[in-house]
């Protein structure tokens, strides 16, 4: 809720069951780590929200089956979310399934980019394993199956009535490439119905986009009637992770023998549109292109197809990378990661004003610098500054100290008498 400090954070699976299975044992010292987190967050306040998996499978699993390749991780994911519902679901009442499954199935079983680094030699040369355009879609399908009876085991927690369940889902936005190319327009729809639509459509309706089963085909697994009602409503608010956003350039010739997610969706993502203008602004050292217009249009849409659901920003933020020049004076003084922050924290305002979006939580990422996926320490995305030479000493940055001052202006709604809300 926008009136409470809150802390997102995850729970490592191999942390609480380091075989996978509970039957193999359970680290005490793992579940006792995460309860002293816990507890230590509430006594100060803060509402803890807890992501089951972000992208950790135990190995064990991954060495007899293959993860999310295979049906078998349904059982064994269920297992451990119950687990954890049973363990923390007395304390936490906020929960994400799955932190941004559109990544985890497509940079690591289509384009290699992410672990297992999965993928066709066609895509990238660097792959020892994989298919693309099959295993994603493969691992998408247990990931939801899997997500809906961890939701099922959810709802009929005792302990953990009053809470609410999600996905985070980490979607760009895109404008068309050509505004003269009737063909860039329509493909908008079509992009965000493969990297949103692909896992919202399903926990909220049901079945994939009709587009996907029309373009993907016999690659595309099916539902059982069964698993389609399970995964019908099966969140309770969208969760939402927002950085950046693309051009959308329709594709007039697929290679049908090299198939992959983003051909599929039948468009190439550009950073610069057809007058050769780039998307939003990048400062020099930005990770990512800045344009917060994208994060208003995505929170609208999302508003409009999926009948004004619930809403948390679960991740917003503004990568750097710093290269030689690195250091706590210009690490600290990060006014573009402050601009950034204001336009989009005037976005959502307006999302939320103007567009009447229904959301209730935002999550800056990152509270400090710290590890990124593929790019390990050299992209920093947070409000302080960590001194990764110097015994992580911690600097407030611009960003922080602009973020403390912006939250400490409101009055919280729990402070407002009736009338006045």
């Amino acid at each position: 809720n926008l009136n409470t400090d809150a802390f997102r954070m995850s729970i490592a699976w191999p942390r609480i069951f380091p075989h996978g299975r509970k039957e193999k044992g359970v680290s005490q010292a793992g579940v006792q780590f995460y309860h002293d987190l816990i507890d230590e967050l509430i006594k100060n306040g803060i509402t803890p929200f807890v992501t089951v998996f972000h992208w950790d499978t135990p190995q064990d699993l991954e060495d007899e089956y293959g993860g999310f390749l295979s049906e078998r991780i349904v059982k064994d994911f269920r297992e451990y979310a119950d687990f954890v519902f049973q363990e923390y679901g007395g304390k936490v009442k906020h929960w994400i399934t799955f932190n941004e499954p559109w990544v985890f199935s497509h940079a690591g079983y289509d384009v290699g980019k992410k672990a297992p680094g999965r993928c066709s030699s066609y895509v990238n040369a660097k792959c020892q394993d994989g298919r693309s355009g099959y295993e994603a879609y493969l691992v998408t399908h247990n990931l939801l199956i899997s997500h809906a009876e961890a939701v099922e085991a959810y709802r009929k927690c005792e302990k953990c009535k009053g809470g609410k369940i999600g996905i985070a889902h980490s979607p760009a936005w895109f404008e068309a490439h050509d505004l003269a190319d009737s063909q860039d327009g329509a493909s908008i729809d079509r992009a965000l119905d493969f990297i949103l639509g692909w896992h919202l459509d399903t926990t909220t309706f049901g079945d994939y986009p009709q587009i996907m089963k029309d373009i993907v085909g016999h690659r595309l697994p099916k539902f059982t009637t069964e698993q389609k009602a399970k995964l019908k409503a099966s969140t309770d608010f969208v969760g939402l992770n927002y950085y950046t956003s693309v051009f959308s350039n329709h594709l007039e010739k697929p290679d049908p023998s090299k198939p992959r997610w983003m051909q599929d969706s039948l468009i190439t993502w550009e950073s610069k549109n057809a007058q050769n203008y780039a998307i939003g602004s990048k400062p020099l050292t930005a990770a990512l292109n800045v344009y917060s217009r994208g994060f208003r249009s995505l929170l609208k849409y999302i508003k409009d197809k999926y009948a004004n659901p619930e809403i948390m920003i679960m991740e917003n933020g503004y990568g750097e990378e710093l290269g030689a020049s690195d250091s706590v004076a210009v690490g600290t003084a990060d006014h573009n990661r402050k601009y950034y922050l204001q336009r989009h924290l005037l976005s959502m305002q307006e999302a939320v004003c103007i567009d009447k979006v229904n959301v209730t939580g935002y999550f800056v990422w990152s509270l400090l610098d710290n590890f990124e996926w593929q790019d390990g320490y050299k992209n920093r995305f947070g409000l302080y500054y960590v001194d990764f030479k110097n015994n992580l000493t911690r600097y407030e940055k611009e960003s922080g100290k602009y973020y403390k001052d912006f939250l400490s202006q409101g009055v919280r709604p729990s402070a407002l008498k009736k009338d006045e809300l």
